[in-house]
Parts: C-alpha cells; sequence; structure tokens
C-alpha cells in the first residue's frame, strides 16, 4: 500500500497524517509506504520509481476525502510508472466520515437541532463536487439536521458567501461551520477565519488519537481496489 497524501507546509498537519500511516501500518498485513502529490516528499512518482523489482503489486489509496485533479489525474498518472500498480477510491464520500465529522462537532459545541454548513476545499472537477454534496447527505441523515456544502476555494457557493446567507435566515440561530478537511493547514485556517460562531476541526487533530473510523476507511479502500 502506499498511502498517498497532498502533502503540506503545516507541521500539526504533517504530524496528523503521519499518525494516521502510522496507525494503518501497525494494523495493515501489507508494507505501508506514505507518498505525497505535492509540497512534500517523497512524491509518489519518486518513490514508485524506488521501489524494489519484483512480482508485487502496489494500490496507491488517496489520503483525500473527495475526487479531484490529484485522484482523477496525478495518481492514475503515477499509476503508469510501475506495471500492477492500481488507484483505489478517495476517502469520501464514506458513512464513516459522517461519524469522525459529528464527534469534531460535537468536540466543538455542536447542539442537536443546528443546521450545518460542510466546509470543503473545493476542486475543479465536477465529479468532486458532487461527492461533497453526497458526504453531505450522509452528514444530514446521521446529525438529522439540514446539512448544506460550500468550499474554500475552486467551487460555488464560496464559504463566506454561504455563512453569511445562513445568517440572514436566521439570524437568532448560530452558524455552525463542519470542516471536510482531512488535516490542519491552510485551508483549515481560512474555514476557521469564514465568520461563523462555530467551526469544526479536521478529521484528523494533531497530538490526538486517530480516529478508528480513518483507519478502517483506508484500509477498505484498499480491500476494494485489490478485488
Amino acid at each position: 500500500m502506499v498511502a498517498v497524501s497532498h502533502g503540506t507546509n503545516d507541521p500539526a498537519g504533517q504530524r496528523a497524517v503521519s499518525a494516521l500511516v502510522a496507525q494503518v501500518r501497525r494494523v495493515a498485513d501489507v508494507q505501508v509506504h506514505q507518498a505525497f502529490v505535492d509540497v512534500q516528499e517523497p512524491r509518489v512518482g519518486s518513490l514508485l520509481h524506488g521501489l524494489p523489482e519484483g512480482n508485487q503489486s502496489s494500490v496507491l489509496v488517496p489520503l483525500l476525502i473527495s475526487r479531484g485533479v490529484h485522484v482523477d489525474q496525478d495518481l492514475t498518472e503515477a499509476a503508469v510508472l510501475r506495471p500492477a500498480t492500481r488507484v483505489a477510491a478517495a476517502l469520501g464520500p464514506h458513512k464513516l466520515l459522517a461519524q469522525v465529522i459529528e464527534h469534531r462537532l460535537v468536540q466543538a459545541g455542536w447542539l442537536p437541532g443546528e443546521p450545518v454548513i460542510l466546509a470543503g476545499a473545493g476542486t475543479r472537477l465536477g465529479q468532486g463536487t458532487q461527492d461533497c454534496h453526497q458526504a453531505a447527505a450522509l452528514l444530514a441523515e446521521r446529525l438529522g439536521v439540514p446539512v448544506s456544502v460550500a468550499f474554500v476555494a475552486a467551487a460555488e457557493p464560496a464559504l463566506g458567501q454561504a455563512v453569511a446567507t445562513a445568517r440572514d435566515a436566521a439570524p437568532q440561530r448560530r452558524v455552525v461551520v463542519a470542516s471536510y478537511l482531512l488535516a490542519p493547514g491552510y485551508f483549515q485556517s481560512l474555514i476557521e477565519r469564514c465568520g461563523a460562531e462555530l467551526v469544526s476541526g479536521p478529521l484528523l487533530a494533531a497530538d490526538e488519537q486517530v480516529p478508528r473510523e480513518l483507519v478502517n476507511l483506508v484500509l477498505e479502500r484498499f480491500t476494494a481496489a485489490c478485488e
């Protein structure tokens, strides 16, 4: 398994993602390598080139929440560099992610009955936007409240506008934003500055225990790609 994340300059984000990979490595019954599509090293292409020659196949497991350029293009192109390399599905949408988001919301102070805006990074690809809307539907089913979608970049509606619209629609109610990001970093800092009364943390928190749901989901995506 090659666990491939985006990469970040944020030390907290680096620790959080590395902790997830380390936990997957502890419970997986295969070799687990860590690679990145941007910012950090090793890049996924370089790592694939450096693996020993042999008959063993590799599976690239995106530690990325939605489909987008990195999953649909970058990882697909990297997989061609080594025979018998497959690309697993992105982590989301999935009910296990909804469970972790609910935990983060409660941790931040969300109260049952409060509507939620699910804030994603954004992507130019329509499939990724569709994934976020499906994730919102799963979260709404779990929370029993309306969940809308907004984005920090590259897609509409913009998070700031979504927050303003929600406040105009119900001035007496807190605006609650759920982060739909994997780990701390630049995009999380933008979400935290969106103007909402309550913003939850990303799925992974630095220096906290890795949610078992995320470990199970990575293993599930790997197993499905092997079938």
